[in-house]
């Protein structure tokens, strides 16, 4: 039995190991009213990546991102759960357009975070990030998904 365990384990950690393994990664930027910032961002654009999105990671570097690709405008919900660092969580329309941003969520919170209207993505950043920057509803986002790249 103790066998079947382990073995049940190690296939489980290969899975994940074998997801984060797929996940790319693509340069984001978000254009403030008087700056841009760039981002490396991990692109989470299937269920299983976004449903692990960046549970179990203990710290975000500022220069780093995740980006959750649903594929389509959709009512997007987001929660904390296994997450150990507080983040920003920024919205983003099908046009790039920002909708919402939450700012410093909480570590480890099985509340739902959610905004009023569908979204095509949500960008996790670093908590502090949106404030730092200044990032603020109706800042542009570029990047591939969205159709939006620098020339």
């Amino acid at each position: 039995m103790r066998k079947i365990l382990l073995a049940l384990v190690a296939l489980l950690f290969a899975g994940a190991v074998h997801a984060q393994e797929m996940m790319r990664v693509e340069p984001l930027t978000i254009v403030t009213q008087s700056t841009s910032a760039m981002f490396s961002a991990e692109i989470a654009d299937t269920d299983a990546l976004r449903e692990r999105g960046l549970m179990f990671r203990q710290r975000m570097p500022q220069d780093q991102a995740m980006l959750f690709d649903f594929g389509e405008p959709k009512p997007a919900a987001m929660w904390m759960k296994n997450t150990y660092m507080s983040l920003d969580m920024v919205f983003v329309r099908q046009d790039g357009s920002i909708a919402a941003i939450a700012e410093n969520t909480v570590p480890k919170s099985l509340d739902t975070i959610s905004v009023q209207e569908p979204v095509r993505g949500v960008i996790e950043l670093a908590a502090g990030t949106a404030k730092r920057v200044g990032i603020r509803k109706g800042d542009k986002v570029l990047n591939a998904i969205f159709k939006t790249t620098l020339n």
